[in-house]
């Protein structure tokens, strides 16, 4: 991770669950979250994965909790959302950002690879909204910050599905906000454009660019070449808007996208 030399504590004395904990965006954001001084439930399906990141981040001042968490399981976050409120006693930020890619023409998805993205993509965030929402009208208030796409505002051809589930995320953020609003909850999104993460490069399309053009990072030329800052971004920026959003600095915003996309979208 890029080294940060200022800490303020923006999100001190916080309770913090991230979903998709284990690596990119997530981690860089649970990471950012733990020296921004909150205890951080770390969340991914990856259970090794997310019990090795828990324990990484956690220091004598900043604990740590992991869970194995399937995003389209009701019964799943209901024992996470529980366990957090037994062990820190409340939930001050949650942060969607569980999520799958997926790119396939239209006319070639099947309805069950339809169902499985949207179930990840948005399933998961509804889920998430409905049980932390309710942990947090219970105890005062916080912060819901959706991680959506540039591909929910602009269409890319052949990845339909992914398209919907995050333009999806972006409507249920504003509809979710204007309801939870009374309750003293914010609900904001992100919406990224291509970032240099795991994901990327375990599509199977990536190692055949990287054959085709020799190098992983001519790869990542080729494909910022439609973003205006003519690269794509790292995963600790995107943490940092996330961090804007739950902390206390965004406390007037709710109801809004942030695009953290290099322009892509303008």
């Amino acid at each position: 991770m890029t080294e940060n030399p200022i800490t303020s504590g923006r999100v001190a004395g916080k309770v913090a669950l991230v979903t998709g904990g284990a690596s990119g965006i997530g981690r860089a954001t649970a990471e950012l979250f733990v020296r921004e001084g909150a205890r951080v439930a770390v969340a991914d399906i990856a259970e090794d994965a997310v019990r090795r990141v828990a324990a990484e981040l956690a220091g004598p001042d900043a604990p740590t909790l992991a869970f194995t968490l399937d995003v389209t399981s009701e019964t799943a976050w209901e024992n996470a959302v529980a366990a957090i409120l037994d062990q820190w006693g409340r939930l001050d930020i949650l942060v969607n950002n569980a999520g799958i890619s997926f790119g396939k023409p239209l006319t070639d998805t099947t309805l069950d690879e339809w169902r499985r993205v949207t179930a990840v993509n948005l399933d998961g965030v509804f889920l998430g909204i409905k049980h932390g929402g309710a942990a947090m009208r219970r105890t005062g208030g916080g912060s819901i910050v959706n991680v959506s796409s540039a591909s929910g505002i602009k269409p890319a051809p052949g990845a339909a599905a992914y398209c919907a589930s995050k333009a999806g995320v972006r409507m249920l953020t504003r509809t979710a906000a204007l309801e939870l609003a009374p309750d003293g909850i914010r609900v904001n999104s992100v919406s990224p454009s291509g970032v240099v993460t795991p994901m990327w490069e375990s599509m199977p399309f990536f190692a055949e660019m990287t054959a085709q053009l020799g190098s992983a990072e001519a790869v990542w030329a080729m494909l910022s070449k439609d973003v205006p800052l003519k690269r794509f971004a790292e995963a600790e920026e995107i943490a940092l808007g996330i961090l804007y959003l739950a902390s206390d600095e965004s406390r007037f915003v709710t109801a809004t996208d942030l695009p953290l996309d290099g322009g892509y979208t303008a």
